[in-house]
């Protein structure tokens, strides 16, 4: 970690590590994947990308990764997980496949593939009052979404039927959809905002 630079890193066993890691240092973080507990350990901050969300959550046990990343939320670590990455910061889940795991922190359900399959993929504008202007421009695919939630987390953006597909609890954040994709940063920079803040100095100038 060079000066007020923020080190963070992006789980890299499965789904769409390059955009999240292309959109942190673009926001100019030192972005770093994560494969091993001790790169875990170099790191001030983790997104979680999207992918299939079992497969990530059985490749952390094999890599030894999944109790660090337990340890490390337990201990305020700021995350930011996007579609499998939403799943597997909530403390519970509809519709998960016999064994399947989560690391947890968000006191939510989120129930799997609420959309459909690959085929009913869809985009919308979304309001999120906490990014301001414009709307963001969300790609949902195979996407969950929030379908309960305790009082220490909040809802941050619902789609016009009122269910909830970006949540936030603490230096917890998730979204059902992609914003890694569409070239939308508010959200990966909301994200590096806990970084800083957890660091007790302010944000740098990005």
């Amino acid at each position: 970690m060079a000066g007020n630079t923020p080190r963070v890193g992006v789980l890299a066993l499965q789904g769409d590590v390059r955009e999240h890691l292309a959109v942190l240092r673009g926001l100019g973080a030192d972005a770093q994947p994560v494969r091993r507990a001790e790169e875990l350990a170099a790191v001030e901050g983790l997104v979680l990308p999207g992918g299939e969300s079992s497969v990530i959550d059985k490749l952390a046990r094999a890599f030894g990764l999944f109790d660090p990343i337990r340890a490390a939320i337990a201990d305020g670590m700021p995350m930011y997980g996007t579609c499998a990455g939403l799943i597997l910061l909530a403390d519970r889940i509809d519709g998960a496949i016999t064994g399947q795991q989560t690391f947890g922190g968000i006191d939510a359900r989120v129930a799997r593939n609420v959309f459909g399959s690959q085929t009913a993929s869809f985009e919308t504008e979304l309001e999120v009052p906490v990014l301001g202007d414009p709307p963001v421009h969300a790609v949902f695919i195979r996407a969950p979404a929030v379908v309960e939630w305790g009082p220490d987390a909040a809802p941050l953006a619902t789609l016009a039927d009122g269910r909830v597909v970006a949540i936030e609890q603490g230096a917890l954040l998730g979204t059902a959809f992609h914003p890694e994709s569409t070239g939308e940063t508010r959200f990966h920079r909301r994200f590096l905002d806990h970084v800083a803040a957890r660091r007790g100095i302010h944000a740098p100038a990005l």
